[in-house]
This record gives structure tokens, sequence and C-alpha cells, in this order.
């Protein structure tokens, strides 16, 4: 079933509209268009291309949907915040740090250890977050690592040829040495596997007493504190959609 878009408009496609609900990224609307979860103005729909106007009433398990406001947020997380959205346990949320950051639910893109500090971004954008999450879009972050003892020339030479976890080999893509001791290292990386940088230098017997976060997907700390927060510019949002080339 096709609809008719609001006369005088060029219509919203209806994956795009169920992405900037808030609801899923664009790829797992067109999932959930398929399967016949979506309603149009109470009608079913399963075709992918399917383009809604300003007056169509968009459905997805009885719930009407709103296309929201698009937001996103960089956050400075300090630590001892869990990066979810709720915690059974009732500890402290990265969500308290930005329950005043907008009216829209918004939701952390990847996460942060619990006592991993620095740069998180949360949007309710679910493309974005999908893109930015993919591994094969090879997003750049940039860590400070602080270690119990030097960093050895030899196994930091180990770390950039690649590593071997349990989960596979994985590649730090450069090493800086950031103090006369070795044990304060920079550290850029593509990968976004789980705790990955603690498991890399636990696996040469380090012991990482501080992991910061200074820089994801380009964006950086630059003017804001430790656990503080701000909306990203309009050409921050630009450069983030032209690199994953997103409409």
């Amino acid at each position: 079933m096709k609809t008719t878009p609001t006369a005088g408009q060029e219509g919203t496609r209806l994956n795009k509209y169920i992405a900037n609900s808030g609801v899923c990224s664009r790829r797992q609307a067109d999932e959930l268009i398929k399967k016949g979860d979506i309603r149009v103005n109470g009608q079913v729909v399963t075709e992918v291309g399917t383009k809604v106007g300003r007056k169509d009433k968009v459905e997805y398990k009885g719930k009407i949907l709103q296309a929201e406001s698009l937001q996103y947020v960089l956050l400075n997380k300090p630590k001892n915040f869990i990066t979810t959205t709720k915690d059974e346990n009732n500890r402290k949320t990265v969500m308290h740090l930005v329950s005043n950051a907008c009216n829209e639910r918004i939701y952390p893109v990847g996460r942060l250890d619990r006592n991993t500090t620095g740069l998180l971004l949360l949007t309710n954008d679910g493309e974005l977050a999908d893109k930015l999450l993919h591994p094969r879009n090879e997003i750049e972050k940039v860590y400070k690592v602080s270690l119990n003892k030097g960093l050895s020339k030899g196994h930091a030479e180990e770390m950039l040829k690649g590593t071997q976890l349990e989960d596979g080999v994985t590649v730090i893509d450069e090493i800086g040495i950031l103090s006369d001791d070795r044990r304060e290292v920079g550290v850029e990386i593509h990968s976004g596997k789980n705790r990955i940088i603690r498991r890399i230098f636990e696996h040469y017997g380090y012991e990482v007493s501080h992991l910061d976060r200074t820089i994801f997907a380009g964006l950086t700390k630059k003017d804001l504190p430790r656990g503080k927060w701000r909306h990203l510019h309009e050409r921050e949002i630009r450069r983030l959609k032209h690199f994953l080339k997103l409409k």
C-alpha cells in the first residue's frame, strides 16, 4: 500500500520518518515495514519506498509515532557513571547528566565503562547512531591511557601489528608516548569492541589506572569540562553526516 503525501508536500520516506521518531535506524525501519509492523492511516504498509506527509498517521505496535526534532548532545563523561538509560541497581547513569539537555528521548552511541571518562555522544538519530557503531565505517577514537608502569617499545610495536585476543586480532592504529616515564600514552583505534583498550594492555601485563576518550568521530573535548554537555554545532552534524554519507 502506498500513501499519498499531503498536498503541496514532497513527503518523507517512511523509514526516515520512523528513524526520526527515535524508534530505530532507517535500515531497521525497513525490516519493520517488510514484516508488516507499521501502519499508515490504519493500513498495514509493507512497501519500503512508501512516502508519508504531515497529516498521515504512522503507527508502530499501536503507538502513533511523532517525528521528533533530531538532537545531538556531546557529554564529557566523568567516572562512576554507567553508560545506559536505566540501571537495575539504581546507580548513576549518564542520563542523569543530560536530563535537561532536551525534551526528546536521547540515547548513548556506544558505551564507556563506568570508570572510563571522556567523550560520549547521545542522540535520537537512530540512523546516525547505527552508522557510527558499524565496524565498516572505522570511526576514529583517541584515548589517553594511564598505566601502572612504562610501556616498552617492544610491546608498543606488537600492538601496532595486532594483538590476538579471545574475540580476534585487534590493531592499534597509532601510539604516542606522552610522558618521560612512558606511563602516559595516547592511543588511536578504530575498533569498537567492548573494553578493547583495557583488554589489549592487560594482555601485555599492564594495568590501566585511568582511561579518557579525547576524540570521537572527529569531535573533541575542547571547552567542555568534565561532567558537562553541549549540543553539536550544525557544522559538526553536517561533517558527521557527510563522512557517513547520510542525507
